[in-house]
């Protein structure tokens, strides 16, 4: 077994703290400003931004990161709110949508500039222009080696 050098463990460990403190501090301000988690603004943010605001569920739950049981009760969270609702699928008697609602959509769009001023903050800001250009590059390599 090789281990990681200390080269390549502080730049693992540096992204996982990065993204574990941003992720709570974005998810802190989002709870406090619009009683949203942020797992739940990105489940509405998907469907926000799909055509006629609606995604099969198994669409969804390759495009969030939550586990498919995670999604669910996400979903099932987001419903008994009134945020979104499920749909059945007419091409396919097992499959269904999930689609945002009128009130899904008004409280996704206050928060979303909550979270966009969020990241400009608390993420790009604290970059470079030259920083934000090799970081979005490496980010495109890795997620086209998947």
């Amino acid at each position: 077994m090789n281990l990681l050098n200390a080269e390549e463990l502080a730049a693992w460990r540096g992204m996982l703290r990065a993204h574990a403190g941003l992720t709570r501090r974005l998810d802190s301000e989002l709870l406090a400003e619009h009683g949203l988690p942020l797992t739940s603004y990105e489940v509405l943010l998907f469907l926000a931004d799909s055509p006629d605001g609606r995604m099969r569920m198994s669409e969804l739950a390759d495009s969030v990161l939550l586990s498919r049981s995670g999604l669910t009760r996400q979903v099932d969270r987001l419903a008994r709110a009134g945020l979104l609702e499920r749909v059945p699928c007419d091409e396919d008697a097992r499959g269904w949508f999930a689609a945002i609602t009128d009130s899904g959509r008004l409280l996704f769009d206050q928060a979303r500039v909550t979270h966009l001023n969020g990241v400009r903050r608390l993420f790009l800001a604290q970059l470079t222009d030259g920083e934000r250009e090799v970081l979005g590059a490496v980010f495109d390599r890795l997620d086209q080696s998947r």
